[in-house]
This record gives C-alpha cells, structure tokens and sequence, in this order.
C-alpha cells in the first residue's frame, strides 16, 4: 500500500483565508460566518439589519479569536457591494471565500400578489446574489489567488411546496440554483468555484415565531426526518463546500433537506 500523505483533518481548515459574508446578522448567514471564523477565517460580515445582529456574530468571531469587520448595507446596491469588498480587503486581506445568504421569503397567490412584493424578492433574493457575486468574483481575479463561493438557495428551487403560495420566492431560489451553475462554469478555468446550499426547512427566527407553531409541525411533518434542520447543520455543508476538501466541486447544489426531496 502506497504511503499516504494526505492530512484529512487539514483538508477543512480556513485559517489564514478571508471570507465575505451576506446576511451575516440573524439565521443561517449569522451561524454560517460563525462557523467560518471557528475554522479560522476572518470573516466581514454584511447585512441591512439595524438591530444588533451584526454585532452580536462580531463578538462571537473575537471571542473565537478571529478577526471581522461589520458592514451594513443592502445587496441591491452594487456600488456598496463593490466597497464593502474593498473595505473587507482593506481591513483584512484579499477575499478568498464568499458565502451570500442574504435573502427574504413571503408567500401571496399569483393572483393577488402586487407587482412591488414581486420585484421587491426577485432584487433581493436573485439580483442581490449576482451582484454580490460580482463584486467577489472581481476582487478574487483581480488578485489572482482564486477562491470560492457559495450561494444560499434552497429545496424550493427544486420542487414547489405544497400548501404555500410562493411562486415568486421558488423561482428565484431556482434562479439562485442555476446562476450559480453558470458562474461556475464562467470561472472553472480562472481558479473560483461557485456552489449552492439548498437548505430544507429550518429553524430560523423567521419559522419559529410562536404564530407559525401549527405551520412549522406541517413542515416537519412532511420532511421524511419528521423535524426541521438547525442553523448549525448548514455550517458543515458550506464549511465544506468552501475547503479545499471540496476542491473538485464546482457548479454543484448540495440538497441539506433531511430526506425531503426524496418523497
């Protein structure tokens, strides 16, 4: 048997790189940027929120003796985005990794939906992944050191669920789904890979508020796991999905939906 040299263990580790992380101030964006900097990165840290979330995932990166820098502003305007990068690389290095979960979910029947509540998601949830992959994409050719993105889209861009009038939230994260493909593609010879996380139902704020108690035992009702996911759980798929263990995946939607798209 050959020898083997390779250290698995090390294949995981994010120290030394920079990542870029939208909705970093609540959910699975927050719990994500946490995780990265628990790797080892250092991690800027972007969202529109004016609460103290930004904040609190800051203290949570120093406490793990990483480094962060919080940035407010929203993923619709591009010349932000653009100097959000540029502050990141200013402050702690050139960009290597960027997770963008930065996104918003209503529900209305087609019939009934206003033209605002449509265009209002579509910016966020599909142009505000292009341009915030955009802007990293720039900064990572433009150093020449490569990297890695990963997008937040989610099981609804694969299948409709059932019970919630959403067409508009489904089509953009299936629009997430296969931007991110066509990135991956555009970039596979300049050294940047770009994935996607379809995350099943979660336990986020947002589903967890005491009035969506009878909706959220639907939801696990339905995923063959019979509960939803935690934040937590999509730390590993996007911690993995940035290392160098996924070296070889680009252009790939990695379903993390406890069963639910196999019903």
């Amino acid at each position: 048997m050959a020898e083997i040299t390779l250290n698995a263990p090390a294949m995981f580790d994010l120290s030394g790189r920079v990542a870029f992380v939208t909705g970093a101030g609540s959910g699975i964006g927050q719990r994500i940027a946490m995780g990265l900097a628990q790797c080892g990165a250092d991690v800027a840290l972007l969202d529109r929120r004016t609460d103290d979330g930004l904040a609190q995932t800051a203290d949570f990166i120093a406490k793990a003796g990483r480094k962060s820098v919080q940035i407010a502003a929203d993923v619709t305007d591009g010349a932000a985005l653009a100097d959000a990068v540029a502050r990141t690389e200013a402050d702690l290095g050139p960009l290597r990794l960027a997770v963008n979960a930065a996104g918003i979910a209503n529900a209305n029947p087609v019939e009934d939906m206003e033209e605002d509540q449509y265009q209002t998601l579509m910016d966020i949830n599909m142009k505000g992944v292009w341009l915030s992959c955009r802007a990293q994409g720039r900064a990572m050719l433009a150093h020449g050191q490569g990297g890695a993105i990963v997008n937040i889209a989610s099981m609804s861009g694969v299948i409709v669920n059932r019970g919630l009038d959403q067409a508009h939230y489904n089509a953009s994260k299936a629009g997430v789904i296969h931007l991110s493909k066509s990135m991956a593609m555009e970039w596979v010879g300049r050294g940047i890979r770009v994935n996607s996380i379809s995350p099943g139902y979660t336990a986020t704020p947002m589903n967890t508020r005491p009035e969506m108690i009878h909706q959220t035992r639907e939801f696990e009702s339905q995923t063959p796991m019979q509960r939803m996911a935690t934040v937590d759980e999509m730390v590993g798929p996007a911690v993995f999905l940035l290392s160098d263990a996924a070296s070889y995946c680009t252009g790939v939607d990695l379903l993390v939906d406890g069963g639910f798209c196999c019903w």
